[in-house]
Formats: structure tokens, C-alpha cells, sequence
């Protein structure tokens, strides 16, 4: 009965998963199941993944972490038989995505290619990281460590996580960056993977103006002619007095 039970949990988890590649991959709208599961190197990955959670689950041996071996070697996506993911689970591309073995991931979770889910140190326990529901990570990020990432949170491409991440936040950068905190905007635009701001960037442009202001006004203490100065001192060009 208990058998019963989780095959009809994993064929459950498996059509969600599918309708979650149709409903956020433009490529796979109009598509049927069948294509989706031949061609989304990221679903397959995930059903490989369902399949060896439940027999590690049943505490079957080799089993599991073969399968999640196979399953690394055609899609280039690696999954941890251990980890816990919800439903509604997406990846889109999926090669080079990394899921260790205590990541948590909440339900209707959608990750890019190149993302890790990596630990720190050689410590047992838990030591990846805890994605709740309705999280976005982009291309290439980097969470490491047991941090959690909160409710509808946003991960921009290429960042590095390695502390808390708030709920209803986008964050970017290396270290990452809180640019939007509980739905308000704190600066540039949300979800917009291309142009997301980068606060340490604008730091950096702020002090070098600030600095360029500072020098003028250091030179116009000392007298030295700056540079408008110099251009108003400059004689200017009349017309020709040859002959008068």
C-alpha cells in the first residue's frame, strides 16, 4: 500500500512538473507531455530525480545515486537522490544546474541554467540551502551554505548568496545585494535579469564623482585655475589686423 502510495505521489509530482515547463518555457507552449519529456533536458532531469528520491526514500541501495549519475551525464543537470523538492519544480536550460544533498526547495520554484545549491566547508548536517515557495534564482547564481531564500523571492543572474535572503526581495551581486525588500521597489527595475541594478557599481560612481567634485573645489582654494578657467582665460580670436 505504502508503494502504492508514493507511485501515485511521484505521477502527481511528475504531471505538475511538466505543466510547469508549459506554463513559464514560451518554447513548450502548444507542446504535448510526450515532446516536453524527449526534449526539456531540465524535466528529464527532475523525473530522474523523483524516481530516486522514492527508492532512496524506500531505502533502496546503489539504486538512487546511479540513477542521479545517468541523469547528470545526459542533461548535465546534478541532483542529490536527498534533497526535497515541492511541486511545480522548473528548469529552464537546466545544464550545469547543481542541487546538494539538504537543499530544501518549496513548491513552484523555477531555476536557470548554471545555478548552484552548493554547501560550505566539510561539515555534516545541514549545509545547503533552503529555497521556500514561488522563488525565481537566475543564470549562474551561487547559494552557498544552509541560508534560506524567503517566499516570492528573486535571485538575479550570476549572483553569489551566501546570507539570508527576505522574503518578497530581489537581490544581486557578489556578495548579493537587497534591491527590492517586501514588494517596494528600492531602486532600478524588478525581475529584469539584463538590467538589474548593481549597488556596489553605483557606489563606485558616486565616490569617483564625489572625489572629481572635491579636487575643483581644492583647486579653486589654492588658486590654480581649473580647467573652466583656463578655457575663459584663453585670448579669444578676433578678426585679422594685418596692415592697420
Amino acid at each position: 500500500m505504502a508503494g502504492f502510495d508514493t507511485l501515485r505521489r511521484v505521477a502527481r509530482e511528475i504531471r505538475s512538473d511538466i505543466a510547469s515547463a508549459r506554463d513559464r518555457d514560451p518554447a513548450a507552449r502548444g507542446v504535448g507531455s510526450l515532446e516536453i519529456l524527449i526534449n526539456w533536458g531540465g524535466v528529464q532531469a527532475i523525473l530522474a530525480y523523483r524516481v530516486a528520491h522514492a527508492l532512496q526514500e524506500a531505502g533502496v541501495p546503489v539504486a538512487p545515486m546511479a540513477l542521479s549519475y545517468a541523469s547528470r551525464a545526459v542533461t548535465g543537470v546534478e541532483i542529490h537522490p536527498a534533497a526535497q523538492i515541492g511541486e511545480d519544480f522548473f528548469i529552464d536550460h537546466g545544464s550545469g544546474v547543481v542541487i546538494g544533498e539538504t537543499a530544501e526547495i518549496g513548491d513552484r520554484v523555477t531555476l536557470y541554467q548554471g545555478v548552484t545549491l552548493g554547501g560550505t566547508g566539510f561539515a555534516r548536517g545541514k549545509r545547503h540551502p533552503t529555497i521556500e515557495d514561488d522563488v525565481t534564482i537566475g543564470s549562474g547564481a551561487k547559494l552557498l551554505g544552509p541560508v534560506t531564500v524567503g517566499h516570492c523571492a528573486k535571485v538575479g543572474a550570476n549572483t553569489v548568496v551566501i546570507d539570508d535572503v527576505p522574503m518578497d526581495s530581489t537581490v544581486v551581486g557578489n556578495p548579493g545585494h537587497p534591491v527590492r525588500v517586501e514588494g517596494r521597489r528600492v531602486e532600478g527595475p524588478d525581475a529584469d535579469w539584463i538590467h538589474l541594478p548593481d549597488p556596489v557599481a553605483d557606489a563606485i560612481k558616486g565616490l569617483a564623482e564625489r572625489i572629481a567634485a572635491l579636487e575643483t573645489r581644492i583647486a579653486e582654494l589654492d588658486g590654480k585655475p581649473t580647467e573652466g578657467d583656463v578655457r575663459e582665460l584663453r585670448p579669444k580670436q578676433g578678426p585679422s589686423s594685418a596692415g592697420g
